[in-house]
C-alpha cells in the first residue's frame, strides 16, 4: 500500500509539475513565446479534464483573461487565449464556477467589440459554452442594456456569429421578462432569415430561438404568424422543417413552435398545419424507435398542444394507437431492449423515470374531457396500479404528473365508482396530501375534492381517515389554490351530510376562519365558502341545529356581504343561505327579529336583477309559510314592512318565473 502512495504521489506531482510549466510560460516576457504558451496549452487540455482543473487551480485562468483584455496583446494571442477559456469551460461544472468566480462574462462581452472577427467568434464561442452550463445564471446576459442589442448586430457577420448568439439566446431566454428584452431588441426580424441559411446547425439555433421566444408567450406568437422569409410565411416554413425526411430534432423543435402559436391563438386549433401536421408529428416522436429524450419531448410538447382542446384530444387517442403507444412508456429499458451501447443503457436507466412523468402527463391532456378515452385509458394494462406507483415514486415530477393524470380521470363519474374504489386510490392520495410541496397538494387537493362528491364510493373511507382536519388545515393557506380546494372539498363533503359531519367541519374551521374565509379578497374563496355554508344549512333540523350554535356569527357575516362590493352571483348565494335559514323552524325567528336584514330582503325585492329578486322571493315565501307555527304573525309584520305591495308589482312582472312566485306568496296570504 506505500508503495502505490508512493507511485500516486509521483505521478500527481509529475502532472502538477508539468501543469506549472504551461502556467509559467504565460508569464514569459517574450511575446512570441506567450503565445506559444498558450497554443501548447489549448493542446494539452483537449479532452483532458484532469488536465484543464490542474490548470485552474495553478492560476491561469486570470492570466488567461488579463492576456486577453490587454490593447498591447496581438489578436493572435487574444483569439488563443478565448479558445483555451472556452476548451477549460467544456470541462466541468466546478471549472466554469471558477470561470464565473474570476468575471470572465465581461471580459468575453468586451472582446466582442474588437473589429476581428476571428477573435469575435472565439469570444462567442467561449460565451455560448459558458451560458449552455446549469450553473451560469442566464440574468449575466442582460446585467448591461447594450450587450443584447450588440450581439442583435454581430448576427450578420458571419455563421458562427449567427450560431453562437442564437445558440446564447435560446439558452438565456428564461421566462416572460427575457423574452420581452429580446422581443424589443427585434429578435424576430433579425432572427427570421436564419431559418432559410445554407448551414443546417444556424437553421437549428434559430428554429430553438423561436421555440423558446414563442412559449407561453402571446405577444412574440402573434408576430411570427404574420412574418414573411423569402416570401413564405413563417408558420409554412415550421411545417416544412417537421417533415418526415428532416432530422429528428428539427421536427421536434418546429412542432414546438407550432404549438405555442396554436396555445396563443395565432393558430386556430382546427388548422390543417395543427391537425395534418404537427399533432401527427409528435406522436411519431412517441413511438419506441425514438430516443428516450425524443420520446419524452414529443409526449409533454403534445400533452400542451392538447391540453385544452377536446377536439385535438380526440384525434390524438385515434391517431397510431397512442393511447396503447404509451403503455411501453412504463416497460423501458425492457429486458429485450435494443440498446447494445452499455453507455446510453445507462443514461437511460437514470432517466427512464422521465420517460414515466411524460407518459403521466400526456395521459392526463387525453383524458381531461372525454369520456370516452378515460375509459380507454384506465383499460389500458395495469394503468391504476401505475399511477399508484407513482403517486409514491421518489421523483417529484413524476408524483406531480401522477396525480395530474388521476385528477384528470377522477372526473369521470362512472370511473369513480369502479376502477378507483376497486384500487383505493384515496389511501396513496391522503399519503401525498401528508407532506409535499404547494404544486403537488393543489393539483392532489382539487382530485380529492372529485373523490369526496356524494356519489363516490371513496367519500367514506377518506372522511374516516381524517380528511376533514387536512381540509380545514388547506383553508388557512397562503396559497390561494389550496385554500379555493380546501373550501371547495369540504362543500362537497357538506353536501347531504348528517349532522354530525356538519359539526366536524364547524368545529374544524371555527367561527374566526369561517369569518376569515367570507372576508377572503379572492371571489372564488368567498363563492365556495358560501356553498359550504348553503350546503351546511340544509334540512330543517340542521338549519335549527346550526343556527342555535353559530347564527349570530352567520348572520352578521350575511349582512356584511349583502351591504358590501360584491357581484351579483355573490348576492344570489347569500340570499339563497337566507332562504335556506327562513326554512328552518326555529332558525327563521333570526330574520324576523333582523330588521335590517328584512328591510335588504325588502330591497333585493325590488332589485334591477331578476336573479336577486328571485333569491329574495325564496327568503320570503319561506317566512309567510302558511302551514308553519307563527306563519300570521310573520305575514302581518311583512304586511306592515309594505312586502304585499312589492309582492302585487311583481304579480304583473315580464318574467315568467318572478310572476309566479309572487302569485304563490299572495295566495299564501289569502289562505
Amino acid at each position: 500500500l506505500k508503495c502505490l502512495l508512493k507511485i500516486i504521489f509521483i505521478s500527481l506531482q509529475e502532472v502538477t509539475a508539468s501543469s506549472r510549466h504551461y502556467v509559467d510560460r504565460l508569464f514569459d516576457l517574450d511575446p512570441q513565446k506567450v503565445l506559444q504558451g498558450v497554443i501548447d496549452m489549448k493542446n494539452a487540455v483537449i479532452g483532458n479534464n484532469k488536465q484543464k482543473a490542474n490548470l485552474i487551480v495553478l492560476g491561469a485562468v486570470p492570466r488567461l483573461l488579463y492576456l486577453l483584455q490587454q490593447e498591447t496583446s496581438s489578436t493572435e494571442l487574444r483569439t488563443e487565449c478565448a479558445v483555451v477559456l472556452g476548451s477549460l469551460a467544456m470541462g466541468t461544472e466546478n471549472n466554469v464556477k471558477s470561470l464565473l468566480d474570476c468575471h470572465i462574462i465581461p471580459a468575453l462581452l468586451q472582446g466582442l467589440l474588437s473589429p476581428d472577427l476571428k477573435f469575435i467568434e472565439a469570444c462567442l464561442r467561449c460565451l455560448r459554452t459558458i451560458f449552455i452550463s446549469p450553473v451560469t445564471p442566464e440574468d449575466l446576459l442582460y446585467t448591461d442594456a447594450t450587450v443584447i442589442s450588440h450581439l442583435m448586430a454581430l448576427l450578420s457577420r458571419s455563421r458562427y456569429t449567427q450560431e453562437y448568439i442564437c445558440q446564447i439566446f435560446s439558452h438565456c431566454c428564461k421566462g416572460p421578462d427575457h423574452q420581452t428584452i429580446l422581443f424589443n431588441h427585434g429578435a424576430v426580424q433579425n432572427i427570421a432569415h436564419l431559418l432559410v441559411s445554407t448551414s443546417y446547425k444556424v437553421r437549428m439555433q434559430a428554429l430553438k430561438c423561436f421555440s423558446v421566444l414563442a412559449f407561453e408567450n402571446p405577444q412574440v406568437s402573434m408576430t411570427l404568424v404574420n412574418v414573411l422569409v423569402d416570401g413564405e410565411l413563417l408558420p409554412q416554413i415550421f411545417v416544412k422543417m417537421l417533415q418526415r425526411d428532416k432530422p429528428i430534432e428539427m421536427q421536434l423543435t418546429s412542432a414546438k413552435c407550432l404549438t405555442s402559436m396554436c396555445r396563443a391563438g395565432a393558430i386556430r386549433t382546427d388548422d390543417s398545419c395543427i391537425v395534418l401536421k404537427t399533432l401527427p408529428c409528435l406522436v411519431r416522436m412517441c413511438s419506441k424507435e425514438r430516443l428516450l429524450e425524443e420520446r419524452v419531448e414529443g409526449a409533454e410538447t403534445l400533452a400542451y398542444l392538447i391540453e385544452t382542446d377536446v377536439e385535438l384530444q380526440r384525434i390524438a387517442s385515434i391517431t397510431d394507437h397512442l393511447i396503447v403507444m404509451l403503455a411501453d412508456y412504463f416497460k423501458y429499458p425492457s429486458s429485450v431492449s435494443a440498446i447494445t451501447d452499455i453507455k446510453r443503457l445507462d443514461h437511460d436507466l437514470k432517466h427512464a423515470h422521465e420517460l414515466r412523468q411524460a407518459a403521466f402527463k400526456l395521459y392526463a391532456s387525453l383524458g381531461a374531457n372525454d369520456e370516452d378515452i378515460r375509459k380507454k385509458i384506465i383499460e389500458t394494462e395495469n394503468m391504476m396500479d401505475r399511477i399508484v406507483n407513482g403517486l409514491s415514486e421518489s421523483s417529484i415530477k413524476v408524483r406531480l404528473a401522477a396525480v395530474r393524470c388521476l385528477h384528470s380521470l377522477s372526473r369521470s363519474v362512472q370511473q369513480l365508482r369502479t376502477s378507483f374504489q376497486d384500487h383505493a386510490v384515496w389511501k396513496p392520495l391522503m399519503k401525498v396530501l401528508q407532506n409535499a410541496p404547494n404544486e403537488v397538494l393543489v393539483v392532489a387537493s382539487s382530485t380529492l375534492c372529485n373523490l369526496l362528491l356524494e356519489f363516490s364510493p371513496s367519500k367514506e373511507p377518506i372522511l374516516e381517515s381524517g380528511a376533514i382536519e387536512l381540509l380545514c388545515s388547506l383553508t388557512q393557506s397562503e396559497n390561494l389554490a389550496l385554500r379555493v380546494n380546501g373550501i371547495w372539498a369540504l362543500m362537497n363533503v357538506a353536501f347531504q351530510a348528517e349532522q354530525k359531519i356538519k359539526s366536524d367541519i364547524l368545529r374544524g374551521l371555527s367561527t374566526e376562519q369561517l369569518f376569515q374565509l367570507l372576508s377572503d379578497s379572492d371571489v372564488n374563496v368567498l363563492m365556495k365558502t358560501l356553498g359550504l355554508l348553503r350546503n351546511l344549512l340544509s334540512t330543517r333540523p340542521h338549519i335549527d341545529h346550526i343556527m342555535s350554535t353559530h347564527g349570530k356569527q352567520i348572520m352578521q357575516a350575511v349582512t356584511l356581504i349583502l351591504e358590501g362590493e360584491h357581484n351579483i352571483e355573490v348576492k344570489e348565494q347569500t340570499l339563497c343561505i337566507l332562504a335556506n335559514i327562513a326554512d328552518g323552524t326555529t332558525a327563521k325567528e333570526l330574520i324576523m327579529t333582523n330588521d335590517d336584514i328584512l328591510q335588504k330582503i325588502k330591497y333585493y325585492m325590488s332589485h334591477s336583477n331578476v336573479k336577486l329578486q328571485l333569491a329574495a322571493m325564496f327568503c320570503i315565501s319561506n317566512l309567510i309559510w302558511n302551514e308553519e307555527e307563527g306563519s300570521q304573525e310573520r305575514q302581518d309584520k311583512l304586511r306592515d314592512m309594505g312586502i304585499v305591495d312589492i309582492l302585487h308589482k311583481l304579480s304583473q312582472s315580464s318574467d315568467p318565473n318572478l310572476c309566479d312566485k309572487a302569485k304563490m306568496a299572495l295566495q299564501q296570504y289569502l289562505a
